[in-house]
């Protein structure tokens, strides 16, 4: 028999046990939610993309992504024409070469076993003043701003400069952003000194954190970019370990810039980079709130792009953990088919912009602020239910 007063001793002196996973919350990428019709809808017309970011007008709300497959100057000027904005990379092959033609020809050709040598190679030359001078200069002459990214290491050596010769915008860029990184034996980027001194808007990516995002508008931040790891060429959700899906962290950074806001009065962007190839997954990503989105993959496969049909992350010339890797994404049209169609298949792909627009108008969304109002459903079936004809083509 149960000694019942035993029992009842020995509850009250043990401790009590929670694990950490009792502490999860459920997170949301784009194939978990869907976009609830509400009470009016508005012609497809009446839809305006347009808004100004960090000081520059946009026509679309489209970053193309800081990847030498995706922009060059001649890109970021093609896509300037139909209203997005490049960001080119600053520690890539355009300014490491005087014609980085042959270097991108060689890794989009490279066999799969060799091409992580030939990327740390590629990106073994150093970075040339005259060079990054010129691109700036290539970018503006092509018709486009000129937004240059870099990594905290080098932004305090080349963002005094990109701003002399004429850059519009920099980002400064890294796998994880935060207010507070602790170093041993270097002075980290204070970033808080840095968008002081700079004479133009400072960005900064990535995060997934409300937190961190509010501390990095806190110390300036002109924008702030959303995502750890959604990308296509990315592997640092698998080698790492880390990232939060995109719609969760695009929210709670959203969250952060409107609390933001109310405090300040000063609106900082959130921009949604990675994870989106169908026009869907955009609309998405405004409704859960970023005010644009950043795209690499997608655009890489334009006609238009350096990639030659490839795409690799910015990280994958690490000779000791690539956290990228080279895709091959094809070459299916020019950047304003991508962008604006005529659609020639079903998959959402193409046309991008104008399913956004569809979208916006269906749910009466006339802005990219309305779009960020309207309500969003958990759905996991949305994108299986009534489809078994489709999948089984």
């Amino acid at each position: 028999m149960i000694d019942q007063g035993a029992a009842a001793d020995r509850a009250a002196v043990m401790p009590s046990f929670r694990s950490k996973l009792d502490r999860i919350r459920p997170t949301y990428g784009f194939e978990d939610v869907s976009l609830a019709p509400g009470t009016s809808t508005i012609e497809p017309n009446d839809v305006e993309l347009g808004q100004e970011f960090c000081g520059i007008q946009l026509g679309i709300p489209v970053l193309a992504s800081a990847m030498d497959a995706v922009v060059d100057p001649a890109f970021a000027g093609a896509l300037a024409k139909l209203g997005g904005l490049a960001v080119i990379n600053l520690e890539g092959v355009q300014t490491r070469y005087d014609d980085p033609s042959a270097v991108l020809e060689r890794i989009a050709a490279a066999p799969d076993d060799e091409v992580q040598h030939i990327l740390a190679e590629a990106y073994q030359a150093p970075i040339r003043d005259e060079l990054v001078a010129r691109r700036i200069e290539e970018i503006h002459a092509a018709g486009s701003k000129a937004a240059i990214a870099a990594t905290p290491g080098a932004a305090r050596r080349w963002g005094p400069f990109c701003a002399e010769h004429g850059a519009d915008l920099f980002l400064v860029q890294s796998q994880v952003s935060s207010a507070r990184h602790l170093a041993t034996g270097y002075d980290p980027l204070s970033l808080d000194d840095f968008t002081r001194f700079m004479p133009i808007p400072v960005a900064v990516g990535n995060t997934t954190n409300a937190v961190a995002a509010f501390q990095l508008m806190e110390q300036g931040a002109a924008a702030v970019f959303v995502g750890v790891g959604p990308g296509a060429a990315c592997t640092t959700r698998e080698v790492l370990g880390i990232g939060i899906p995109q719609v969760t962290a695009t929210a709670d950074v959203a969250a952060a810039r409107d609390a933001y806001f109310e405090r300040t009065g000063r609106y900082v962007p959130v921009v949604a980079d990675g994870g989106m190839r169908r026009g869907g997954e955009i609309a998405k990503a405004i409704a859960a709130g970023a005010d644009a989105v950043m795209l690499g993959s997608p655009l890489a496969r334009a006609t238009e792009a350096p990639g030659r049909g490839v795409n690799w992350g910015m990280a994958a010339p690490s000779p000791v953990l690539p956290r990228g890797t080279r895709i091959k994404v094809g070459t299916v049209g020019s950047l304003d088919t991508i962008l604006f169609g005529p659609a020639t298949v079903t998959d959402g792909s193409q046309n991008l912009m104008g399913a956004l627009r569809q979208s916006m108008a269906a749910l009466g969304a006339r802005t990219i602020r309305d779009m960020q109002q309207v309500e969003i459903v958990y759905a996991p079936s949305v994108v299986t239910e009534g489809k078994s004809w489709q999948r089984g083509r």
